[in-house]
């Protein structure tokens, strides 16, 4: 075992280096995987050019393939605000690297016309809602040394088949309400991993209501300026697997040079000792 011992606020802390948990969705180019919002699956080419052919099993020197894929829709993705506004930002230049602390906790997500939280638009009775009540519910048994910047959210129920979801408009999944978001904001939740495919609704007419919170900028606006939170990200559609117990992590939050307001990520989270 190689362990890793530092000390966050006034508590020494240790983690095995050796042990990471992937709680990404790998994503298969020629398999079962999420769709969402009409997106078309991601997809591997042969590259062929002229007499070249990038396939060893059709008498090619060699394997190259083209991929393509949207970040966005595809699998486990992490953005930044750059995914609302008009100002060019690139993801990999928000994530600040190496390791830092999360919490993982799991909730279940409530009907609108059960939670009575709110939305914009106003969502229907039997919307689906991960709300501030169950956040501040899951929280109830930890403190506040180890929970920042990161918070993972696992939603139940938990099946496998979230690996490869095809998520509908009239199944809608859950999403954020206000007043989770605003309560994420409160807490300082910098960087927020959720496996649900968006944070808001994924037929809310472009409103993107959570985004909006979550990075302080008012609604509809485009200009980076008008946000206080232009350094968090959000990592959509993650999958935790039910053997992963809540408590307290390290995150690995890791992804290509991508220069691009969102890029595929493999969050790896180390379990504190």
């Amino acid at each position: 075992m190689s362990t890793l011992r530092l000390e966050i606020g006034n508590r020494e802390i240790q983690v095995d280096t050796q042990r990471p948990i992937d709680i990404s969705i790998p994503l298969l180019f020629d398999g079962e995987q999420p769709e969402f919002f009409g997106a078309p699956t991601a997809k591997r080419e042969t590259l062929s050019i002229d007499d070249f052919t990038g396939d060893t099993r059709e008498g090619g020197s060699c394997n190259v393939a083209t991929y393509s894929l949207t970040p966005h829709c595809n699998g486990t993705h992490t953005e930044c605000l750059g995914h609302i506004v008009h100002d060019e930002m690139h993801v990999p230049d928000i994530v600040p690297g190496g390791l830092f602390p999360a919490t993982l906790i799991t909730l279940e997500p409530q009907t609108a016309a059960r939670s009575r939280e709110s939305s914009l638009p106003n969502p229907r009775p039997t919307d689906r809602m991960i709300t501030a009540k169950a956040i501040k519910t899951a929280l109830e048994d930890f403190s506040d040394e180890l929970m920042y910047p990161a918070l993972i959210i696992r939603t139940m129920p938990n099946s496998e088949s979230k690996a490869a979801m095809k998520y509908r408009a009239d199944d809608p999944p859950p999403f954020l309400s206000i007043e989770a978001a605003s309560l994420l904001v409160e807490l300082d939740v910098q960087h927020l991993l959720v496996d649900v495919p968006s944070v808001d609704r994924m037929d809310d007419g472009g409103r993107l209501t959570a985004h909006h919170v979550f990075w302080e900028i008012p609604p509809f606006e485009r200009d980076r300026a008008s946000s206080t939170r232009d350094h968090c990200t959000i990592t959509e559609m993650i999958y935790v697997t039910d053997v992963v117990p809540d408590g307290y992590y390290l995150l690995d939050l890791q992804m290509p040079p991508f220069m691009a307001d969102a890029a595929p990520s493999r969050p790896l989270i180390y379990q504190v000792i």
